[in-house]
């Protein structure tokens, strides 16, 4: 693990200030023995800061201890100097609080800029897992809410610990010492801030009572605005086109209300208590004013004591009450973390696997069953057939039969919920994951590419790719000439921020991408659905090379075209295998009068000679 992120800190630039104090907390804390994935998961995050929190919780022992400054320098001024009337006194007290005061500040500096990296360096220890538990989790599991969610709870963790917020923690636990130094000022004096210290506290139980909830409640309506706000940016051709945009905004504002809702009762909530506190200590102050100046009338008590002890017992709440203000911070930062636990700890813990050699011979299905994720009944089941190299099949069948859902299994994408489907002997999970990733290609159904150009879209973004792959993918593929022809060529930048692709430009670049190093299988999801004759005959071509040089080839076929490179047909009926053999004997005995043929979309088509 450290291996890993000690490579990537490397490539990070240098003249970043906030990534290079980073890269020095990583140095310094090396992750040991860092895990997400283990059964402490994201917590062994935390765990590996534990020395950077041990030296804040020193810094701020030594803040908390020179914050004393000013109520002894006012005690000795009052009590030393104004009596004994001593310039000298006066100009070398007042210096060594000034560099007390100074050095103070030095180290809030410190701690804050401290707390910053640790926020930065645990977003970059925790974003991978988390990245990765976004990816492939919703291929096994239903997961409610937003898909973009763990990426905005890890902003929100990491906005919390770059505030004051975890700052007010570390000076908690010199409340009681201020209260105590307190009694030594007066009896009095210290149960007026002991009360005070009492009764905030209270008010920060209740603060945790009463805003838990709400935020809770507001977190869950947040993602799913956001989720709707997506679903209708991703489909605003079809509001746009059938005039419904308006409801789907009326149902977005519902849910946006409720959130304004949830959110306004939490800030309530929390400006109530906030301000109480506030009220409170300004209140508490005067009254510790009021108590000094009657024991220093009684003779019980010096001026300077009566100064010096309304300083310290407001330093003494300060920390409940900045706590106050910053616990709907607090409590959002703690669900989110909470989320991201749980949501790490779903993915399954890595195992180091043994690398197998390259697949070069067959592609065999074994009473095969899919279900989609997080479904409880099969969409495919008790599928089995065995492919050798240089094989070609097409999957027919009519609509919803499964096709598309036996070749997200077959691509790896979906996990058996029984039976095997295996390379050359070998299951998906004993390959290294990344490593399978090169001896498949898929296209799937609905193409989407990525923001970048066109070169990188085709070597799925490989770092180690040459112009040599990517226009031999290309060329495989029949769309290098389409591409030339665009003004930046392999160079032109796709996606949001790019050049517009038509679909059939799209579809015939993603082919190139599932050709990129030659796979041993192609998996294509009806390949041809957006193509014109072009891309038609660009298409049988590719079929055509990947049988030659020995790969196997699957695809999902609605026209007969895309039968005629292949030589073995499967036919699927209600998610079970209806039919499998050589493509001629099985074309042929679906179009016989004899069998039920309405619903099939082929129809036999000659062999390529």
């Amino acid at each position: 693990m450290w291996q890993r992120l000690q490579t990537r800190l490397d490539a990070i630039r240098k003249d970043s200030p906030v990534w290079n104090g980073v890269a020095r907390i990583v140095s310094v804390l090396r992750f040991r023995d860092f895990d997400p994935t283990s059964k402490n998961g994201l917590s062994g995050a935390l765990a590996t800061f534990k020395r950077a929190f041990i030296s804040i919780g020193l810094i701020s022992g030594v803040i908390n201890v020179l914050t004393l400054t000013g109520s002894f320098y006012l005690l000795q001024v009052y009590d030393r100097v104004v009596p004994g009337r001593s310039i000298p006194t006066l100009i070398g007290i007042s210096i060594i609080a000034l560099v007390l005061f100074s050095f103070q500040g030095i180290l809030e500096l410190i701690r804050s800029r401290l707390l910053t990296r640790i926020a930065s360096a645990i977003d970059y220890a925790s974003s991978g897992p988390i990245y990765t538990a976004m990816v492939q989790l919703p291929l096994r599991i239903k997961l409610p809410g937003d898909g973009n969610q763990p990426m905005r709870d890890l902003d929100q963790v990491r906005s919390f610990l770059s505030s004051a917020g975890p700052s007010t923690l570390f000076d908690l636990p010199w409340m009681p010492i201020y209260v105590f130094i307190c009694f030594l000022f007066h009896f009095w004096i210290g149960v007026t801030a002991l009360v005070g210290a009492i009764v905030l506290f209270a008010l920060t139980v209740l603060a945790e009572m009463r805003t838990k909830e709400p935020m809770r409640v507001a977190s869950g309506l947040a993602s799913q605005r956001a989720a709707l706000a997506d679903s209708a940016r991703r489909n605003s051709e079809v509001l746009q086109a059938m005039g419904f945009g308006s409801r789907i905004r009326d149902r977005w504002s519902q849910v946006n209300l409720a959130h304004l809702d949830a959110m306004a009762h939490a800030s309530d909530t929390a400006g109530t208590l906030g301000t109480v506190a506030r009220v409170l200590r300004t209140i508490l102050q005067s009254m510790i004013l009021a108590i000094g100046a009657f024991l220093v009338i009684r003779g019980e008590a010096t001026g300077g004591i009566m100064i010096a002890s309304s300083i310290l017992m407001s330093r003494a709440l300060a920390p409940i009450d900045q706590l106050i203000g910053h616990w709907r911070g607090l409590i959002g930062a703690r669900q989110s973390w909470q989320r991201l636990e749980k949501l790490v700890q779903l993915l399954p813990q890595e195992s180091v696997r043994t690398e197998l050699p390259a697949p070069r011979n067959q592609f065999t299905v074994e009473a095969l069953g899919l279900a989609a994720p997080g479904g409880s009944y099969f969409i495919v089941q008790d599928v089995t057939f065995g492919l050798r190299a240089g094989d070609g099949l097409g999957v027919i069948g009519p609509s919803a039969s499964g096709k598309s859902s036996l070749l997200r299994g077959l691509a790896g994408v979906w996990a058996p919920v029984r039976g095997s489907v295996r390379l050359d002997g070998a299951t998906f999970d004993q390959w290294v994951p990344d490593e399978l990733g090169k001896y498949i290609g898929y296209l799937p159904q609905d193409v989407q590419l990525f923001d970048g150009t066109i070169a990188e879209n085709i070597s799925r973004f490989d770092p180690e790719s040459t112009s040599e792959l990517v226009i031999a993918a290309a060329a495989s593929a029949g769309v290098h000439e389409l591409i030339v022809r665009l003004k930046d060529g392999y160079d032109t930048r796709i996606g949001e921020q790019g050049v517009e692709l038509s679909a059939g430009q799209r579809q015939r670049i993603a082919l190139a991408r599932a050709m990129y190093r030659d796979p041993f299988l192609v998996l294509l999801d009806e390949p041809n659905s957006n193509l014109d004759a072009e891309g038609e005959a660009s298409l049988s071509e590719a079929l055509k090379r990947i049988r030659r040089r020995g790969g196997i080839v699957i695809v999902v076929a609605h026209r007969p075209s895309a039968l005629a490179n292949l030589d073995l047909v499967l036919v699927m009926n209600g998610g079970r295998m209806h039919a499998f053999g050589r493509k001629n004997e099985i074309l042929a005995k679906l179009t016989r009068p004899a069998l039920p043929s309405r619903n099939l979309k082929v129809v036999a088509a000659p062999e390529a000679k």
